[in-house]
């Protein structure tokens, strides 16, 4: 019986051994296996991080191209240059700039622009004294052609002075003087490609002594709507609408709209001066009131230039 199990023992003795023997030749392989493993995986990133670097370099630097090409194509097409477009006056010392703020009068174009958008330009040619003759004769109205510009605009209103028979320098008649004129004006301004708004004069405050307002400019606001309809250009009924206005409120609160200065102040006025003619500020700001209203009332393309229609 002990014979027998000594060959056993060596047996099992000798299969551990040699299990032990593999056990390691299995983890030196594994070992061996796992260094070049871990040095392939290290060469195979460093090699895919370059190339990811260097998709990346490539595609920031086609993005920047495509950016700029982008850009110059849209520098390309942007829109050009457009001129603002520039409303015109013309007319007489009721719609003129006042330079002398010290004295209290005003036209009511110098407040037109407190009404507009400021992506409009509004330029005053109107001056004291002018009729339509006066105006042309005195190049002014040549003055205005050459600042005229396609798309314009041109406010023309005279009367005022035109009516004035002992002044063979302004006095315009209107039956053929003033309505000749009137034409020509609207024949030049179209002509370079701009609009015309022919507007009546203002109303004097003019009242009898029984409070009626008395319609002094009939004969001319009549002579100019007739003009408008025959050229077929807007027209704008001020002497109406003032005049409208001025009986509405009747004699006495209508002296707020017009200049009263007292003696002893200006040195022109010693005496002091009562006008029914010219405007203050609140008379002029009435009356560039009257027109954007008109304006917007007529859905005129001045319009959407308005701002607003009160102060």
């Amino acid at each position: 019986m002990k014979n027998s199990s000594k060959p056993t023992t060596g047996k099992i003795f000798n299969a551990l051994r040699y299990s032990f023997a593999s056990i390691i030749a299995v983890s030196s392989t594994l070992a061996l296996a796992g260094q070049e493993s871990t040095s392939v995986l290290q060469s195979s990133y460093v090699s895919h991080l370059s190339t990811f670097v260097l998709a990346s370099s490539n595609a920031h630097i086609a993005k920047e191209q495509s950016a700029g090409i982008a850009e110059n194509e849209g520098s390309v097409k942007a829109p050009p240059y457009e001129k603002p477009v520039t409303l015109h006056l013309v007319g007489d010392s009721t719609m003129s700039d006042k330079p002398m703020l010290s004295y209290p009068e005003r036209g009511w174009g110098q407040l037109l622009p407190e009404f507009m958008l400021p992506n409009i330009n509004i330029k005053n040619h109107a001056a004291n004294g002018r009729s339509t003759k006066r105006f042309v004769d005195e190049g002014r109205w040549q003055v205005l052609l050459s600042d005229l510009s396609e798309g314009d605009f041109v406010v023309i209103q005279f009367g005022h002075n035109d009516q004035k028979q002992s002044d063979p320098a302004r006095y315009a008649d209107p039956e053929n003087a003033y309505p000749a004129y009137l034409k020509q004006f609207v024949q030049d301004v179209e002509a370079r490609g701009a609009s015309v708004i022919i507007a009546s004069s203002i109303c004097r405050r003019h009242f009898t002594e029984e409070g009626v307002l008395k319609r002094t400019l009939l004969a001319y606001a009549d002579a100019a709507k007739k003009v408008a309809l025959q050229a077929n250009v807007p027209f704008i009924p001020m002497n109406t609408l003032t005049c409208d206005f001025l009986a509405q409120i009747g004699e006495p609160k209508s002296n707020h709209y017009f200049i009263k200065v007292p003696a002893d102040l200006y040195t022109r006025y010693p005496e002091g001066k009562n006008d029914d003619t010219h405007l203050n500020v609140v008379g002029a700001a009435k009356m560039a009131q009257i027109f954007v209203r008109e304006l917007k009332a007529t859905a005129h393309p001045l319009a959407k230039y308005v701002y607003r229609d009160t102060l």
